[in-house]
């Protein structure tokens, strides 16, 4: 069946306003929109539930482009049909505050729901979109009142596939049998440099059926009776997600560019426009042309949206009447507030000398946090048992399909999609774009959870999640040297800084367990940015609140520990420790004393919440008259500058470790109150 005229109407407006905006601009990728065109349409128009006139509305179907750098394709789409989007934002795409970014970003841009550009990332977090949608049915639907019904598609390229973070996810979608994630592969066979031939010719559907996908193939990408039926089919399998591989012609149109990668990354230029324009019959002048048969067959969406959610809005009325404690859960869910009183449960830890690690800690705030906040759900990268990140009788979130056999470290409570505990396996990278695709969806206090040092196998989706001001929480224990006998390959020196450089990425690391449940309730009220939690394999002290200053004053960043104690006014110098190295300059203060030295003790577990309170607070806490400093961390040295000053030192780790018990490598590196004490008086000239 040929397209009707309206349909090529519609199908040529998006790849010439997706053509003009990128010309205009005179940078960005013009040829993935004119290719993808038909099947954007389709799904816009025929088969997305959306509303644009409230983009927000929970139950909507969600859309990711995974091909960011096709932006252009997603704005024409957004215009066309009806969201807050004028065309004059089209006109200045690629321009200083325009809502028309380089790669669509979710935070700036009504109607973009993931943050993309960097491949294999909107795919990624569109597992975990298609992961929440499951939870949420599972949990909230009744007997008939179905208020929890909604799909995933994701428009993905080459370059998706190629991505190691998109196997993983995908693999993993598959196990889970996330029906409702509907994937539509733009396959043009062409990248930035070359054509796929030099290096990607794998049978991409082979490989999605062997992770269980439902796969179908499209031959031609201007085929619509095609497109359609595929994906009807797609959006009708229900036991496993689909993959519609769709074989089309990147530039389609351009007489010289179409089918190279000429068409890839750059405009098209005045001549080759012109040269397009023309050869599929659409006029020169004006630029950024939409004829009114095609926005009104576009608009069309608009009212079809209107209708699905007014109708779902009643749905919701009546299940509201029959389920009213569900009803009012779900719905603060969506509003992103937490439960009044979320952290009541927490508990005082008392002093002990030998304390705790704080994972276990965490671990024991995680428990009391699960029980009053729902939304909060997560796991770890195989690691639960050394993490001890799991909710405790909160249940796996694995496919109601499949038997539960053999399974070891079992949580309790239930076995499929209502279960809290996310089994990610050794997937760091897709777990954190999975995470991710939680936050995007909304509803959810998403975690994930793995040691500190391979933070860098996931390093892009922290950053994007900062960047898209998310409020994924993220778990790193085993912090430091302490690691002990798995070696330097196992024990992270350059990884505070790391963390700490992403702007936007509040990092903190307790000092001992009541700062650990402070960290926590910080972490929770961070809806629109991402907390690190950096926590410790070996046991911390924990300090004695009536004689040290309370744990709260983790939340400002960083406090003055002995603020009670005479020496602490009128110090001779601050001693600053963070995480398991607080317990060290505690223990060094006594030892200063004996030799008449006076000493504030600082405990500071984030830098950002810090540098984030007013001058005259950062003052009271850090005197610039008190210019003699010593910060003990078990990292890299670099950043610590800025607080010790000129005439500080930093004791910190700027090599790597070794392997063999962690004691003794504290011992051997020098993080001992001994050491601390020593190196003080030495720049005290004390010595």
């Amino acid at each position: 069946m040929a397209p009707s005229d309206t349909d090529t109407l519609c199908i040529n407006t998006i790849r010439f306003l997706s053509v003009d905006a990128v010309q205009k601009a005179n940078s960005g990728h013009p040829g993935m929109p004119m290719g993808a065109a038909p099947m954007a349409y389709l799904l816009f128009t025929r088969f997305l539930r959306h509303n644009p006139a409230n983009p927000a509305w929970p139950d909507r179907d969600r859309f990711a482009l995974s091909a960011g750098h096709g932006s252009a394709l997603l704005y024409s789409l957004l215009h066309l049909t009806g969201y807050d989007l004028p065309i004059e934002e089209l006109q200045r795409f690629r321009q200083f505050g325009s809502k028309t970014p380089g790669h669509p970003e979710s935070h700036l841009t009504k109607g973009v729901e993931t943050t993309t550009g960097p491949l294999g990332q909107g795919i990624s977090n569109a597992v975990g979109m298609a992961i929440a949608e499951a939870h949420l049915a599972a949990r909230y639907n009744r007997p008939g009142h179905t208020v929890v019904d909604h799909a995933t598609w994701v428009i993905a390229g080459d370059g998706d596939f190629m991505e190691g973070v998109a196997s993983e996810a995908c693999s993993l979608a598959g196990h889970l049998r996330l029906g409702k994630l509907n994937v539509l592969y733009d396959a043009n066979r062409i990248c930035l440099a070359a054509s796929t031939n030099v290096s990607f010719t794998e049978d991409v559907g082979a490989r999605f059926e062997a992770y269980g996908w439902h796969v179908q193939h499209v031959e031609d990408g201007n085929d619509l009776a095609a497109l359609e039926r595929a994906m009807r089919a797609a959006r009708d399998e229900k036991e496993r997600p689909s993959l519609v591989v769709v074989r089309t012609v990147i530039g389609y149109g351009s007489p010289k560019k179409a089918g190279s990668y000429h068409a890839h990354g750059n405009p098209l230029g005045p001549d080759e426009v012109k040269a397009a324009k023309e050869n599929l019959s659409w006029p020169l002048e004006p630029p950024f042309l939409v004829p009114e048969a095609a926005r009104a067959k576009f608009r069309e969406t608009a009212a079809q949206g209107k209708k699905a959610e007014d109708d779902w809005n009643r749905r919701f009325e009546t299940y509201a009447k029959e389920h009213a404690a569900l009803a009012a859960e779900l719905r603060r869910r969506h509003s992103g507030e937490l439960p009044p009183k979320f952290d009541s449960g927490i508990a005082e830890f008392p002093a002990d000398k030998k304390g705790l690690a704080s994972r276990k800690a965490s671990e024991a705030v995680m428990q009391a946090l699960s029980k009053t906040v729902p939304d909060l759900v997560g796991g770890s990268a195989d690691l639960n048992p050394s993490t001890f990140t799991w909710l405790k009788g909160e249940g796996d979130f694995e496919p109601a399909t499949v038997p539960k056999e053999n399974v070891q470290g079992d949580v309790g409570g239930p076995w499929g999609p209502e279960g809290r505990n996310l089994h990610f396996g050794v997937r760091e990278h897709a777990m954190g774009s999975i995470v991710n695709g939680l936050s995007y969806h909304g509803g959810f206090v998403p975690y994930g959870s793995t040691f500190l040092v391979f933070s860098d196998y996931m390093r892009p989706a922290i950053r994007l999640s900062a960047l898209a001001r998310l409020g994924s929480v993220w778990v790193f224990t085993h912090d430091s040297i302490g690691v002990g006998e798995d070696g330097p390959t196992h024990e992270p020196v350059e990884h505070f800084a790391a963390l700490r450089a992403i702007p936007d990425l509040c990092v903190i690391r307790p000092g001992d367990a009541n700062e650990t449940a402070w960290a926590w309730r910080v972490a929770m009220k961070n809806r629109h940015r991402p907390t690190a939690l950096i926590l410790s394999r070996q046991d911390l002290p924990t300090i004695d609140r009536t004689v040290f200053a309370k744990a709260e004053g983790l939340t400002r960043g960083a406090y003055v520990l002995n603020a009670g104690a005479p020496a602490a006014k009128a110090p001779d110098v601050i001693l600053i420790g963070t995480g398991s190295e607080l317990s060290l300059v505690v223990a060094a203060e006594p030892l200063l004393a004996a030799k008449g030295v006076k000493a504030r003790l600082v405990s500071m577990p984030s830098f950002e919440l810090f540098e984030a309170e007013k001058a005259d607070y950062r003052e009271s806490v850090l005197p610039s008259s008190v210019t003699f400093r010593v910060a003990v961390e078990a990292g890299v040295s670099m950043g610590w500058d800025r607080f010790v000053g000129p005439k500080g030192i930093v004791i910190g780790m700027d090599r790597y470790g070794a392997s063999a018990p962690g004691n003794i490598l504290m011992k051997e590196f020098g993080f001992t109150a001994e050491n601390v004490a020593a190196k003080t008086l030495a720049l005290l000239g004390r010595a």
